[in-house]
């Protein structure tokens, strides 16, 4: 039986599609309107006499904290673009499975993603939980590789899945671990352009990730995956120092001031 969410793709109508369309604006209202209880919060003070304007810009180790978090995000193109991509052109496992795949990794987020973020409270659990995200994520990687392997569309079926499973761990673990560092190394008077600088992540992982992900996965295939495994592993293990240098340095600058004033 088919999911719901690939019923659209299923019965391929025109009020099929139109009625996703719509579903999806009223769930943008839903989140804005959820949005609009939230509390208002007091604006902070403006700069200092002598202070740049962006002086995130001059925090290196912030800076290699904010490129190493880039890189894992690399996970989100992965899930909306190029394992859609693989399984329709790599494996034998059914069309369908693609909208399965976005199901289990909503719900599993959903059900769990608070579970797995309880445990991060600290700078030091946050770099353990990116860290493991990372050993996660190299071995989902190297399951989706395997599907393509020769075999029958249910073994690439349920390889798929189990992918999309340790996916959606490694998901949440790098989720909390990278929220709790964005917020714990920025300074507590520029918290909004540390922030800003922190969440450009987004943006360039979902726009240099289509194209990174479909050159390494779809064109070198199977050692494409490897090779992307490989390299979040090392960005979820560069993190651990990467967030030592920053903390370090943040303490250093808040000794400087105590000793100044």
């Amino acid at each position: 039986m088919r999911p719901p969410a690939a019923s659209p793709l299923g019965a391929d109508t025109e009020r099929a599609y139109l009625a996703v369309f719509v579903l999806d604006g009223v769930s943008f209202l839903v989140c804005a309107a959820v949005l609009l209880r939230l509390p208002a919060v007091a604006p902070v003070a403006g700069r200092t006499a002598g202070e740049p304007r962006l002086a995130v810009l001059r925090d290196r180790p912030y800076a290699l904290v904010t490129l190493l978090n880039a890189i894992l995000l690399l996970r989100m193109p992965l899930l909306t673009l190029a394992i859609p991509l693989w399984t329709v052109e790599r494996t034998h496992a059914p069309g369908w499975l693609v909208s399965a795949l976005f199901v289990l990794n909503t719900v599993a987020v959903m059900l769990f993603q608070v579970r797995r973020a309880r445990p991060v409270t600290d700078l030091d659990s946050a770099r353990r939980a990116v860290r493991v995200s990372g050993l996660v994520m190299a071995a989902a990687c190297a399951v989706f590789a395997a599907s393509a392997l020769p075999g029958s569309g249910r073994a690439a079926a349920a390889l798929l899945v189990l992918g999309a499973v340790l996916q959606a761990d490694a998901e949440m673990r790098q989720s909390a671990g990278s929220w709790q560092i964005g917020f714990s190394l920025a300074p507590a008077d520029r918290i909004g352009q540390y922030q800003g600088f922190f969440g450009t992540g987004v943006p360039v992982a979902r726009t240099a990730g289509p194209l990174v992900l479909t050159g390494l996965l779809l064109v070198w295939g199977i050692p494409g995956w490897l090779l992307l495994g490989a390299l979040l592993l090392a960005a979820s293990y560069g993190m651990g120092p990467a967030v030592r240098r920053a903390r370090e340095g943040r303490h250093e600058s808040a000794g400087a001031v105590v000793q100044s004033g």
